[in-house]
């Protein structure tokens, strides 16, 4: 593998058996061309963003090294996505049989509409800074800060970890 940066994603379901979607989507992104999947977070269940009248989600953040840029990881994610039977007519915050995200890339920091980061709402989720600070408690967001901080800014209460999921 060429020169590798660290990476991580956030993975979200709550449709068609949300645990067993992230669980077959952590699969499929150790199977990756040019990634390897480093850490794995517990799964969280949490509810929904957006529109309440939908199932509860299964959360959790995965930490990858991978040689490819970003755009490349972004279109490696959304081929998950559709094996997965993602379909992206729900509009924004509605039920989904899997949602993955690029929240940071290396240090990189972009405003490209295609793809900003850190992920736009990595600082307000309680759903992605838990998993986050569980696989590194010192990691300082670009331009936001340390994970801790924007936890104890958060008016969300810590989300609820599955203990029962094996990862």
């Amino acid at each position: 593998m060429q020169h590798s940066v660290s990476a991580y994603i956030g993975l979200g379901s709550n449709l068609s058996n949300p645990t067993q979607q992230v669980l077959t989507a952590i699969e499929r992104l150790k199977q990756l061309k040019n990634c390897s999947l480093e850490l794995v977070s517990s799964l969280y269940q949490t509810p929904p963003m957006g529109p309440q009248d939908q199932p509860d989600y299964t959360n959790a953040v995965a930490r990858i090294s991978t040689s490819l840029t970003p755009y490349e990881l972004l279109t490696s994610l959304q081929a998950i996505e559709n094996q997965h039977g993602r379909t992206r007519d729900s509009g924004r915050w509605g039920a989904r049989t899997l949602d993955l995200d690029i929240l940071l890339y290396d240090a990189l920091v972009s405003q490209d509409p295609e793809l900003t980061l850190p992920h736009p709402g990595i600082a307000s989720r309680a759903f992605v800074l838990y998993p986050l600070i569980e696989l590194n408690k010192d990691l300082n967001i670009p331009t936001l800060g340390p994970v801790q901080t924007l936890i104890d800014k958060l008016n969300d209460s810590a989300p609820t970890r599955l203990d029962s999921a094996k990862i």
